[in-house]
């Protein structure tokens, strides 16, 4: 009911910036929150941002001064503006939205993307 597609993920040198975005399709009638989780090797899912539908946002300790999150909601899109990426940040990003169906829906149901692969290496 629900799609998310995920895009910019690449390869990058320690030092540089991607742009991570996450657009919503689908039977939306509105979205809550929304944001980024992503998972490396053998290690498990973490948060890395999140923001409400009125713009408040909570990051993740190592990725704070670093990484932007922010969303457009005319697009149901989010994204993530990662500067001064370090190798540690390589790991798949899933995006999720959580999303209200109706106008009698009072519940949110949460919906993940595919996966974008970011790889920080020299």
């Amino acid at each position: 009911q629900v799609q998310l597609v995920e895009s910019g993920g690449d390869l990058v040198q320690p030092g540089g910036s991607l742009r991570l975005s996450c657009a919503a399709s689908g039977s939306i009638f509105s979205i809550g929150d929304m944001g980024w989780y992503r998972q490396a090797p053998g290690k498990q899912r973490e948060l890395v941002a999140v923001i409400t539908s009125g713009g408040s946002t909570n990051y993740v300790d190592s990725v704070k001064g670093r990484f932007t999150i922010s969303r457009d909601n005319g697009k149901n899109t989010v994204y993530l503006q990662m500067n001064s990426l370090k190798s540690e940040d390589t790991a798949v990003y899933y995006c999720h939205a959580d999303v209200r169906h109706g106008v009698y829906s009072r519940s949110y149901i949460r919906y993940w993307g595919q996966g974008t692969q970011v790889t920080v290496s020299s």
